[in-house]
């Protein structure tokens, strides 16, 4: 049609020059409302820039929906400071009728509630299905008109509605969460919500959200990050709801959200200005008491209960140092006031502190390949004793040290075996858990502690029953990520404290340390090689003919490598007695080797293919460790056959 293709070019919300060229539209294409809506223009940009409009049909919606409340609901000082509409209700309409005067667009009878809400039709939207950890998709898939709304919506009708419940809400400050923050409340107190406690700024880190909805005995919270991935307005954006254990939601509860996102028929709101998240306080939104609070406060208190400080301090006042890689991520407000503020780090200790909505420009990643700034200085003559970085909303961690990667798995293995000499694992710990792709390592450490090691799938949820229980103490994944039943969540900075607090005790160096380890328990050789951006149907072929291949691999010798064992993972939580099925294929090779396919469920876009390699040695403990996975990576390739099924064998990343 006709109006299709100059409306495609105001799909950037861009201020001034979007009404600009939103009026030359409207000049050509007048109806009534567009026509007296335009006259209005030079004072909705700020409106106009928050939208993104794909048709003449949304742009026409809009208008009149603004033009409405122009006319109606804007207090005009001529008729005593109340709004046309409220005048016009006190005049035509008796006050025993049961019929109220439409007061809003889309405002007709039965469509307001006793607290002011508004039901909005919607429709469902296909794809809303949660991941691993919530529903994450391209910035501005969530900017587009009900997305937002269609999946709280579904979320609340999930839980069993809003009301009387307490949430706590806050994000990674990435691009779109602040508004997102703003929609949520606003839907929050539209659905019976009692009090919200938000982050001040929108902020709060995601271990820190976990902290605080446990602190608070709350009913869960919404969390707005896509973790690990880019920000900004072409880049990524997510949003998950955590349960009142403080935990992401067990995979039953994603099941009924995406089963309410199918049959969606009406949104509720509350027609209210925005909560000022800047100034912490306390103020209402409708019946709703709205709490913002300073987001490292509560968090910071955890973290002195849970480690030696005193020793920590001592030990940066004697010259110990250290470089923290904040990657302009949420993780910063909360490093420099900790490792700055209150341990004595010196300043500067913290880089990229800032919180910026497009993370710098960065991919806030903590690994090798994206914090190589600091992978360069830690491999340099001017390393600091430490260095460390963190993600996009603080749940993962790297940790170097001076000419010394630690491997994600190692560190989980290393941080378990090592808990005791923090004050609050002085007792010891009573289990570990690891997702399956994570290597061996520390299912060593639990042999030798005489403890249970369980293994299950990928994400954070499936370790929350297990903490619940209280049958592990530490959790760790491959992808940075390690814990402990302080929260529900994974934590990037509780897991630098922790190595902080160990370096202290034991006066040995990162490497020394690692080399140690080592000698007792073996190394466990390891990378993760992620091809980003498949095909979908060349990824979920390669998984289906593998899956197939698999009653008949053991045996059988690939590139000199043989097979052992063969097997898709499937997960038998032995708390709840829920299954997990298709969670990746395993295979295991003589000599310790083992080769796990998996398809991601963090992307936004293609698919994601994951091949994790593993080798352990006992005694060769000091080789390159591509070198040392050759073989096992060979063997993989030829059963899989990679290369003639996705066209690849060179990854994207490897970690």
């Amino acid at each position: 049609m006709g109006l299709q293709a100059p409306l495609n070019a105001q799909l950037h919300p861009a201020g001034e020059a979007a009404t600009e060229h939103l009026y030359r539209t409207l000049q050509s294409h007048r109806s009534p409302a567009l026509g007296d809506a335009m006259h209005r223009l030079p004072g909705m940009n700020e409106w106009l820039g928050t939208h993104i409009f794909h048709s003449i049909q949304v742009v026409q919606d809009y208008a009149t929906k603004w033009l409405w409340t122009y006319n109606n609901d804007r207090p005009y000082m001529g008729i005593g400071g109340i709004t046309p509409a409220m005048k016009l209700n006190q005049s035509i309409w008796p006050r025993n009728s049961s019929f109220k005067q439409p007061r809003k667009w889309g405002d007709y009878p039965g469509s307001r509630e006793k607290n002011g809400s508004m039901k909005t039709k919607t429709a469902p939207i296909e794809g809303q299905k949660p991941g691993t950890s919530g529903l994450r998709k391209k910035t501005r898939v969530f900017m587009e008109r009900g997305y937002l709304e269609n999946f709280i919506q579904a979320t609340f009708d999930a839980i069993g509605g809003g009301n009387g419940k307490k949430l706590i809400v806050g994000g990674d400050g990435r691009y779109f969460n602040k508004p997102a923050i703003q929609t949520i409340l606003k839907m929050a107190a539209a659905n019976g919500v009692s009090e919200a406690i938000v982050g001040q700024g929108g902020i709060l880190s995601t271990p820190a959200a976990s902290h605080l909805i446990r602190l608070n005995q709350a009913d869960g919270g919404f969390i707005l990050s896509a973790s690990h991935n880019p920000g900004g307005i072409d880049e990524d954006f997510g949003v998950k709801f955590n349960g009142e254990n403080g935990g992401p939601a067990p995979e039953n509860l994603t099941t009924r959200i995406f089963e309410a996102t199918k049959v969606i028929a009406e949104f509720q709101t509350l027609d209210a200005s925005d909560i000022n998240l800047e100034v912490v306080g306390g103020s209402s939104l409708g019946d709703m008491r709205v709490c913002v609070v300073d987001p490292v406060k509560a968090y910071q208190g955890l973290m002195e209960s849970l480690f030696d400080f005193d020793g920590i301090r001592e030990m940066f006042a004697n010259g110990f140092t250290m470089c923290f890689d904040a990657m302009h991520a949420v993780t910063g407000p909360y490093a420099t006031a900790i490792l700055e503020d209150a341990l004595g780090a010196a300043s500067g200790t913290v880089v990229n502190g800032t919180p910026l909505e497009d993370f710098g420009k960065g991919h806030p990643d903590p690994n090798p390949i994206w914090a190589k700034p600091l992978m360069d200085l830690m491999m340099s003559d001017a390393s600091p004793d430490i260095g460390a970085a963190s993600d996009g909303d603080g749940d993962r961690n790297m940790i170097v040290g001076r000419g010394a990667y630690v491997s994600p798995s190692d560190s989980l293995a290393i941080l378990a075996a090592n808990a005791h000499l923090a004050p609050a694992y002085a007792d010891g710990i009573v289990g570990i858990a690891r997702s399956m792709p994570t290597s061996a390592a520390s299912d060593r450490v639990a042999k030798k502690l005489g403890i249970e090691c369980f293994e299950t799938p990928t994400g954070w949820k499936f370790f929350g029953n297990l903490l619940d229980a209280g049958n592990v103490t530490i959790c760790g994944e491959e992808s940075a990520g390690t814990g402990s039943n302080h929260v529900r969540e994974k934590d990037g900075l509780w897991a630098v404290l922790l190595w902080l607090n160990i370096l202290a005790v034991r006066k040995q160096s990162v490497a020394e340390i690692v080399v140690d380890h080592w000698e007792n328990y073996g190394r466990d050789y390891y990378s993760r090689y992620d091809f980003e951006n498949v095909k979908v149907e060349k990824a979920n072929t390669l998984m289906q003919t593998l899956c197939a291949k698999l009653p008949d691999l053991k045996g059988r010798e690939f590139e000199g490598q043989t097979v052992t064992a063969a097997n898709e993972f499937s997960y038998l939580d032995p708390v709840d007695g829920s299954i997990s099925e298709g969670q990746g294929i395993r295979i295991w090779f003589e000599g310790g080797g083992r080769a796990v396919f998996r398809l991601s469920g963090t992307g936004t876009q293609g698919a994601t293919l994951r091949l994790y390699l593993e080798q352990f040695s006992a005694d060769d403990l000091n080789r390159d460790t591509q070198a040392a996975l050759r073989k096992v990576r060979e063997a993989a390739h030829s059963i899989s056959k990679l290369n003639a099924t996705i066209g690849r064998t060179v990854p994207d990343v490897i970690t």
